[in-house]
């Protein structure tokens, strides 16, 4: 079953929206052309990401996307470079996690029938997992607990918790031991 959250007409558009979009990608070029790992750069991330940035995560510069503000991080994660997240139906991403380089986070796709409409659905990043070098995560997708996907592997469906998937479409090849884990 298709997890909708949102369907979002692009014809349609209201200025607060713009706004937002427009401060976002002022902020991301600021980012994307700053000294990454000093205090301008962090305060750049501090103000495109808000309060959703959680304690001890960082964010590696360039990064692109759209709907910033709809995108939640918790603490002690790490992002590389040339993240995509398109936003626009959510993004939450756990303590603990770690993304790679290149990884796209796609939260919204086109109507087969009227492009102009997006269809947009969460994507959950669940506790300790590791999205590999340049994978693609779609829509309505959940990454489970402590979860690995593969580099360039493409999520087409929910990954279960300490699964390890690769392959486009991902598929699972391996469960890890959860009591080898060291969780509080």
């Amino acid at each position: 079953m298709e997890k909708i959250w949102e369907m979002v007409d692009t014809r349609i558009t209201d200025p607060e929206s713009m706004a937002i979009g427009q401060r976002n990608t002022k902020l991301l070029f600021e980012i994307n052309h700053t000294m990454p790992r000093t205090e301008e750069y962090f305060a750049k991330l501090r103000e495109l990401f808000g309060d959703n940035l959680g304690e001890n995560s960082f964010v590696t510069a360039p990064v692109q996307g759209v709907c910033f503000e709809r995108i939640k991080i918790g603490k002690n994660v790490i992002i590389n470079s040339n993240l995509l997240a398109m936003a626009r139906g959510g993004i939450i991403i756990e303590d603990d996690v770690q993304i790679a380089a290149n990884v796209q986070l796609l939260t919204n796709n086109h109507d087969p029938y009227d492009r102009a409409i997006l269809p947009c659905s969460p994507i959950h990043i669940q506790k300790g997992a590791w999205i590999g070098a340049g994978a693609t995560v779609l829509p309505g997708i959940s990454i489970g607990r402590h979860a690995i996907v593969g580099a360039a592997s493409v999520v087409t469906k929910d990954v279960p918790d300490y699964a390890v998937v690769v392959g486009n479409p991902a598929r699972v090849i391996k469960t890890l031991d959860k009591n080898k884990f060291n969780e509080a």
